[in-house]
């Protein structure tokens, strides 16, 4: 019996959203191969996309049409609602196959089998897991059909959250909560690196007393000392040492919804600087939130983080953040909505931004982060967590 996540009915509001967005277009058929974008759509959720797969969405058909590997077949039975007509699968022998065989040949019979495969077909192709050799094979196996770029077109449908959805991007909060406390605790003079971040993996994975975690769409990430001036670095076996700052970026999954967030602390008695730094990082990110409201855009509420840290003499070049939710790896965003300048998006209630406002310097870096929804009064952080620079 599938595993119920959501109602049919919110997959077939997303369903419908996602068609008059097609017909927008002037798109017939969808295929959709980024994993987030596939879940949000149908329910679909396996480690199985290191293989070619995805869902097709024609703007007649009730259902969309899951296409994976045949192993993977009975994870669409357990995680969706899909009828069994709507399941599809090709044969192991199109997996790195020696026979010059592709799982795009499969996904063009499929395509053929609905009656697009002379129409106009959108493909994700800017998608991590949708390869060159999957467009080129495409071209080849469907000569008749008009192939266009729609990387985003399902993305930006899961821009606004229904209820649900933040209901358990609320859930993962109260894990990020719990394991940003764990690594907290972990760090101290002496202790290897990877301790912390075998306490913080425990966290994610227990959750909370009501319910427990999943894996994240991105790892843990600690650097420290000298390399916090480099926010996407994870941890060696290196011991903690005094005087180390140390930054832990983390989200809390919950049904593949996450809630990001981030603090800094320091081994030690932190110097003048990164105390100054930190206290300019708060304020920048308390002016951001306070910007955010229905009807101001996403370059709005950078530039208030912009104008406060510049009274400081301080200036930033990379975005603040962006929206998020649903994610698989190697990414919980969803790639549509930045703040930073230029980006004219409008806020709109229940949307939600993961704003990250670090600086980061050539010797050391502070970094603090919060994900928050909009609301119709304003910014509503998701996590309950100190702004500060902590110390160990």
């Amino acid at each position: 019996m599938p595993r119920a996540v959501f109602d049919s009915s919110e997959y077939d509001r997303r369903i419908a959203r996602t068609r008059a967005r097609m017909e927008e277009e002037g798109v017939d058929a969808l295929f959709v191969s980024d994993p987030a974008n596939m879940n949000y759509l149908t329910g679909y959720d396996g480690w199985s996309f290191y293989v070619h797969q995805g869902v097709v969405v024609t703007r007649d058909r009730d259902e969309p049409v899951w296409v994976g590997r045949g192993m993977d077949a009975n994870g669409a039975r357990a995680t969706t609602t899909l009828s069994e007509d709507s399941i599809r699968a090709y044969s192991d022998d199109h997996v790195h196959s020696p026979h010059d065989l592709h799982p795009m040949d499969f996904v063009a019979e499929v395509l053929r089998d609905l009656g697009v495969d002379d129409a106009t077909v959108g493909l994700e192709m800017d998608a991590y897991y949708f390869t060159a050799k999957s467009y080129t094979r495409l071209q080849e196996q469907l000569p008749e059909a008009d192939l266009v770029d729609t990387t985003l077109l399902v993305n930006w449908v899961r821009v606004k959250k229904s209820d649900q959805e933040l209901a358990y991007m609320e859930e993962a909060a109260r894990i990020s909560e719990n394991a940003m406390q764990a690594g907290l605790d972990a760090i101290e003079e002496g202790v290897p690196e990877y301790e912390a971040a075998e306490a913080i993996y425990s966290a994610l994975v227990d959750g909370t007393d009501d319910y427990g975690g999943d894996y994240p769409a991105i790892v843990p990430l600690m650097p420290s000392g000298d390399h916090t001036g480099t926010p996407h670095l994870t941890w060696t076996d290196r011991p903690f040492e005094n005087g180390d700052p140390v930054i832990i970026e983390l989200s809390g999954c919950r049904h593949r919804y996450h809630s990001p967030l981030a603090r800094t602390t320091f081994v030690g008695d932190p110097p003048q600087e990164i105390e100054e730094t930190a206290d300019i990082v708060v304020e920048g990110m308390e002016a951001a939130l306070d910007a955010v409201e229905p009807g101001v855009t996403c370059e709005a509420v950078e530039k208030a983080w912009r104008d406060e840290i510049a009274k400081h003499g301080v200036k930033k070049e990379d975005r603040i953040g962006y929206s998020m939710g649903l994610g698989y790896p190697p990414d919980w965003g969803e790639h549509t909505a930045s703040l930073r300048p230029g980006d004219e998006t409008v806020l709109e209630e229940n949307m939600t931004f993961h704003t990250i406002p670090g600086l980061w310097f050539d010797d050391f870096g502070v970094e603090l982060s919060e994900t928050f929804r909009v609301t119709s009064s304003g910014a509503e952080a998701l996590a309950d967590f100190p702004r500060r620079l902590f110390t160990a």
